[in-house]
């Protein structure tokens, strides 16, 4: 096993890298806080696999538990789902130190952590991440939160797990689409600032597809990059925003299909973001256009999209698009900023971007020629 150290002072947690630990959870928990009760918040597809050996392995270390299930996929990180688990969580009158596990993907652990950040001003919280994008990302780190019509994350709290378990044998049931969309944001940790992990999975992506050794690597080497970045900037007020490298395309593109599951899911949109923001750097003349193929050829050998227009159902606009950015997190004073590349692994904070050169752009990949459909039925 290995476990990754999250460095933040008194609230520090390690996470737990390995096959087979959902059946030693209540040990792992007991291990590290006191743990009476729990409730365990799901999504139907998660739930159907591993509710009840999460209910048995908390059994097991004499923990008692309730279960929270919500709807799979985007539209459960709203606020009525919200609302529906913190008055789980009051009803069943689990109390300030009782724990909310948060068992599933991206989505079950956004949702369950911002219910636990809020509820009885603040539970303990138990990220078990059964996805790869949750694995390498959404479950470290303590971004937690809810998406609104005006768009993704904009409501939401840091709120720091106390545990954290990657369960890697959790990936053998995951969706091939679902593991595809995981990667990009493996490959993103490369791109930011370790052009020699980019290399790595360049030589290695068909064994971490796979499931050999080389997988557990790549969450762990994942985990550890970002554990890094969190522990020096935990609340994203300088370097932690290299960390949403193509995000503000990708998300802007999630909110224009209504994050319509059947049309595009998060890693796909970020894969589409980052391939966009290294295009978009060769427009602005920061980096060489053969770093931009180089990025493209990458995703695109791992099944994942890197142009907007791949995507299925109807067309965008620039102004569509240009609006949703205008929303981005890291907007400062209306100013538009976005993480940029000067090549492999030298990726940077572009802050104050014209947004003229913004809509160029977008027109300009609006106007290309159609790129193969997004496959969005595995």
């Amino acid at each position: 096993m290995s476990s990754v150290h999250v460095e933040l002072g008194e609230r520090s947690y390690d996470v737990l890298v390995a096959a087979n630990l959902i059946p030693n959870l209540g040990r792992h928990m007991a291990a590290r806080m006191d743990a009476r009760r729990a409730a365990i918040v799901t999504d139907e597809n998660v739930g159907r696999l591993y509710l009840e050996p999460v209910r048995q392995a908390l059994s097991d270390a004499e923990i008692d538990s309730v279960e929270i299930v919500v709807a799979p996929g985007e539209a459960s990180k709203s606020f009525s789902t919200l609302e529906r688990v913190v008055r789980e969580l009051l009803a069943a009158r689990l109390e300030r130190s009782d724990i909310v596990i948060a068992l599933g993907g991206g989505v079950v652990g956004d949702l369950a952590g911002f219910a636990a950040a809020i509820t009885r001003r603040g539970m303990s919280l138990v990220q078990v991440a059964t996805s790869l994008l949750a694995q390498v990302d959404s479950s470290v780190g303590g971004k937690t939160g809810i998406n609104t019509p005006e768009g993704k994350n904009l409501v939401g709290a840091f709120f720091q797990p106390r545990l954290v378990l990657a369960d890697t044998s959790t990936l053998d049931t995951l969706p091939p689409r679902e593991f595809r969309a995981g990667y990009a944001e493996v490959a993103k940790y490369g791109l930011i600032d370790d052009a020699d992990f980019f290399s790595w999975l360049e030589e290695n992506r068909a064994a971490v597809f796979s499931g050999e050794d080389a997988r557990g690597e790549a969450i762990r080497r994942s985990v550890a990059a970002k554990a890094r970045v969190v522990a020096t900037d935990e609340r994203e007020a300088g370097t932690r925003a290299l960390l949403n490298l193509g995000h503000t395309f990708g998300h802007a593109l999630e909110a224009a299909c209504n994050y319509d599951a059947s049309r595009i899911i998060h890693g796909e949109g970020v894969a589409i973001g980052m391939a966009m923001a290294h295009r978009f750097s060769v427009h602005q003349g920061l980096c060489a256009p053969e770093t931009a193929e180089r990025v493209e050829r990458h995703l695109a050998a791992a099944g994942l999209p890197t142009h907007m227009n791949s995507i299925p159902g109807r067309g965008f606009s620039t102004s569509e698009l240009m609006d949703h950015i205008a929303q981005d997190k890291k907007v400062k004073a209306g100013r538009l900023t976005f993480i940029l590349s000067r090549g492999i692994g030298e990726a940077f904070i572009a802050e104050d971007v014209a947004p003229h050169s913004v809509e160029t752009f977008i027109a300009g990949e609006l106007a290309a020629e159609p790129a193969p459909a997004l496959q969005t039925g595995e």
